[in-house]
């Protein structure tokens, strides 16, 4: 079991001092104003956060990690980061707004979880499940932009694509 936690262990000091790193992560975030989500434009887990291939194979820190947490690293250092998870107090799992970001315990983050996807209209609740939504946005942000569309109008449109009932719920937080 300790190898398994060591091998797990990610080198958050070493990557965040990387500038090629810290570039690669904010090329991959499509930020809107200071209030919105910042959408995570690059790879996506199936649990709806971004991924990235960060570090060196040559000094040991190759690791492919996610976005919000190598973004929390970046923004806020990683003192507080071991053996906590990073939430999002939007419920959009591939934001990467540090303003909606708060550390937490895994225990809560699940309830958080368990306790607003039942929600209908909330972000939790799409249809498509987290993955499907995350992507969903990605490609109409990646769409509008390369034909010079409205990007707010593509976003929403994707946001309420996975949402049949039309009900709105915006996050409790």
């Amino acid at each position: 079991m300790a190898a398994q936690t060591n091998a797990r262990q990610v080198p958050w000091d070493a990557l965040i001092i990387d500038q090629r790193i810290v570039g690669r992560y904010w090329e991959k975030v499509y930020r809107r104003g200071p209030a919105a989500c910042w959408y995570w434009l690059a790879s996506i887990s199936d649990t709806g956060h971004g991924k990235l291939r960060c570090g060196s194979r040559s000094d040991g820190t190759r690791r492919v990690v996610n976005a919000h947490q190598l973004g929390w690293a970046i923004h806020h250092g990683t003192g507080d980061l071991a053996g906590r998870v990073v939430r999002h107090t939007c419920d959009e799992s591939s934001c990467q707004n540090p303003d909606h970001w708060l550390l937490g315990e895994r225990l809560e983050n699940v309830a958080d979880f368990l306790s607003r996807r039942v929600l209908t209209g909330h972000p939790l609740a799409d249809e498509r499940g987290p993955h499907g939504r995350a992507v969903a946005i990605r490609e109409a942000i990646k769409a509008a932009l390369a034909e010079e569309a409205d990007v707010e109008a593509a976003i929403g449109a994707a946001i309420a694509a996975g949402n049949s009932s039309k009900a709105v719920q915006e996050g409790l937080w």
